[in-house]
């Protein structure tokens, strides 16, 4: 049998996860992980705030697939093969234990990333990968005998019988370019998970302040979310903000991240509702400052502001309240209108939707419909998913159909 040489470009997450399983699937094989920068896995050391959110506790492939505005139906599939709790089960067999929280998010027990990164990088010293640092992949050619013949920046040359793309998303991705040559259609990569720019006396002086349970709403599209809300410097941000970019990453592109954005400060609790309990604490807090007592267990610094924003005086007395004026704080508090001018991007999870087109990709496989003993594995892909490990899932199961498809063919 002729030694398979396989070439991986990229040394992401993707990356090394599909280069250590190929070497342990096919030992015999030589797999050559290529990666143009000076480090490999700098991502996987940033992400989760230096936690590194491997994955999310959700083991039901149908519900799974839910958290990815693009991908959902293709990534059904290989869930059923690989999914988070196959690798947490890769992980600590490999010395790594791991932990859930009470959100679904999944990191080390160590709360260091670093854990994770040398997991990556010890497996595959172990397993004989070959990592190529400060060494991108220039040309790629295929010839009639159905190799790759490689050129790289080092101005190495390199025959493979086997290539697999995981350079990840961005506009700058080396991958999108190779896939190009070889016949690809790319869909252009446009950000997603960021935050909003807000300017609103609403907001000012606020940064800092979390609101556990906030509905915020896109009103021309219907897209909305539900989660926390967390007040920026710029504006807000946080799981309900970052989940609302994601599914609407290319509508806000659309408008220049110039759009109109509802929200409502109590979730789904709507304006009539709002507006009964505030009368009920009328009736019941009469002789109390609205100030100083709130029926809606909001933050205080945020009730005060909300009151100011009601025209209501912060020294007025429940008892006081006109039925005008309640009017008024229960709209504010349920359907205040915010105009978003811009984005930020999420520094510990920068991702893009984008990438190769989903249709010219055989997913039982991750090869390439169009060029044979092609693969792709991770973000190059036109997958994206929400906040909370789902990205890092994708990647690992798609890094892991694709070495086994490498290493059976």
């Amino acid at each position: 049998m002729k030694e398979k040489r396989i070439g991986i470009v990229g040394a992401g997450a993707a990356g090394y996860f599909a280069s250590i399983n190929c070497a342990e699937k096919d030992p015999h094989a030589k797999i050559f992980l290529f990666e143009k920068s000076r480090k490999s896995l700098t991502k996987v050391a940033i992400s989760g705030g230096g936690r590194c959110n491997v994955t999310h506790a959700c083991y039901e492939p149908k519900e799974l697939v839910a958290n990815y505005p693009r991908g959902s139906r293709e990534l059904l599939g290989p869930f059923y093969v690989w999914q988070p709790n196959d690798t947490i089960n890769w992980f600590e067999e490999r010395g790594v234990p791991l932990k859930t929280e009470e959100d679904g998010r999944v990191f080390p027990i160590s709360d260091t990333s670093s854990s994770i990164v040398n997991c990556l990088r010890e497996s595959a010293e172990k397993s004989g990968v070959i990592l190529k640092l400060q060494e991108g992949v220039d040309q790629v050619e295929k010839d009639a005998s159905g190799k790759f013949n490689v050129k790289t920046s080092q101005n190495n040359n390199y025959e493979l019988t086997h290539l697999l793309l995981a350079t990840g998303g961005g506009k700058n991705a080396e991958g999108y370019q190779i896939a190009q040559r070889l016949n690809h259609t790319i869909k252009p990569p446009q950000p997603s998970l960021f935050s909003f720019h807000i300017d609103d006396p609403i907001l000012i002086g606020l940064q800092g302040l979390s609101v556990a349970k906030v509905n915020v709403k896109h009103e021309p599209s219907g897209l909305e979310q539900s989660g926390p809300v967390v007040v920026t410097r710029n504006g807000l941000s946080g799981p309900a903000i970052l989940k609302l970019s994601a599914w609407g990453a290319r509508v806000f592109a659309d408008c220049n991240y110039t759009f109109d954005m509802r929200i409502n400060w109590l979730g789904s609790t709507k304006k009539e509702a709002a507006q009964s309990q505030l009368s009920e604490a009328r009736n019941t807090w009469s002789k109390r400052l609205m100030v100083s007592d709130n029926p809606l267990s909001l933050p205080r610094r945020l009730w005060k502001r909300l009151l100011t924003s009601s025209n209501i005086d912060l020294k007025t007395q429940w008892a006081h309240v006109t039925n005008k004026q309640l009017q008024s704080l229960s709209q504010t508090l349920t359907e205040r209108s915010l105009s978003v001018k811009g984005k930020s991007m999420n520094k510990e999870e920068f991702v893009t939707c984008g990438g190769i087109s989903l249709k010219e990709v055989d997913f039982k496989t991750m090869e390439s419909k169009l060029t044979p003993k092609l693969y792709f594995s991770g973000e190059i892909l036109d997958i994206d998913g929400v906040t909370g490990g789902f990205n890092f899932q994708a990647a690992w199961t798609t890094a892991m159909i694709a070495s086994m498809a490498v290493t059976n063919s």
